[in-house]
């Protein structure tokens, strides 16, 4: 997405975020919104391939960057989180702002998708986005956690996400030092561990397990007014088999769910691997938001 364009929008509380703007592929195109995962940016490869299916189907898509994950550490004494919806609700306010009458959908991926979908149970008819896209969401946060914080997931994405978190807990020390105990989140071994130490104090939270309750996504899905297709597979490595929320889902004829039995975690590869492989979930993504927003 090198030809992309970026923005900054203020926050109301002194911070930013940084927004990456795809080329538009018609004037009046509809806006899709895009939201990414832990620790990541708009500069995922997931999030790339996203960009390019939208606009080969006249969408343009606008991806937002967390706090802090756009390259620059952000200003304040506070970052992101799977539950925080506040800062997508001002991005979404601003879009609309300037781009009256024009349609505005969303896709997130993992923690994005999350946030997407709480946001929208949380707003029900009130939520100013026209159609979404969740894929490989957390469904049971809790347990998710748990992976991540135990076992081989604890030594592989765990450790990488964990390391990133305190990479950032250290360059914002200057901040961070008045909210919460920085050296015990410096010092945590899990993702759980940081979670509690960080995460949860520095956005009013008791504790992680507080946090992993409120952010939790399966009490909002029955609110959701809007359509939104879930993209899952049963194999995420993320959450234990049997944590797709199918009757919650099939209960709520805004949702669709397209659960698969293989898919791993933002994966959905087929075709030829490497060399003519297709990625499913960004097209199939690009497919539902253009049949939703685009007329006819």
């Amino acid at each position: 997405m090198t030809s992309s364009k970026r923005r900054r929008v203020d926050t109301p509380d002194g911070d930013f975020l940084d927004l990456d703007l795809a080329p538009e592929p018609a004037q009046g195109a509809p806006l899709v919104l895009l939201l990414h995962g832990l620790e990541g940016s708009t500069r995922r490869e997931y999030m790339s391939l996203t960009f390019r299916e939208l606009f080969d189907r006249g969408l343009r898509g606008v991806g937002m960057n967390f706090r802090g994950c756009s390259g620059e550490p952000n200003r304040v004494a506070r970052a992101y989180h799977s539950g925080e919806t506040g800062d997508l609700a001002h991005v979404v306010a601003q879009l609309r702002r300037g781009r009256r009458g024009r349609p505005i959908g969303a896709a997130g991926f993992s923690l994005g998708g999350n946030v997407l979908l709480k946001y929208l149970g949380e707003r029900g008819d009130r939520a100013a986005i026209d159609a979404a896209v969740a894929v490989s969401v957390p469904f049971d946060l809790p347990a998710s956690a748990a992976r991540l914080s135990n076992g081989a997931m604890r030594h592989t994405y765990g450790a990488y996400f964990l390391r990133s978190l305190r990479r950032k807990v250290r360059a914002k020390r200057h901040l961070l030092d008045a909210e919460v105990d920085v050296d015990r989140a410096l010092a945590a071994r899990t993702l759980r561990d940081f979670d509690d130490a960080c995460t949860a104090p520095l956005h009013g939270f008791a504790g992680a397990d507080d946090y992993y309750a409120r952010a939790d996504v399966r009490r909002h899905l029955a609110h959701i007014r809007v359509p939104a297709l879930l993209i899952q597979a049963r194999d995420d490595p993320f959450l234990p088999r049997g944590a797709t929320p199918d009757a919650i889902v099939a209960a709520n004829p805004h949702l669709t769910a397209a659960f698969t039995d293989r898919g791993g975690h933002l994966g959905f590869v087929e075709g030829v691997v490497p060399w003519r492989a297709r990625f499913r979930a960004e097209r199939e993504a690009a497919r539902f938001l253009a049949s939703e927003l685009l007329p006819g």
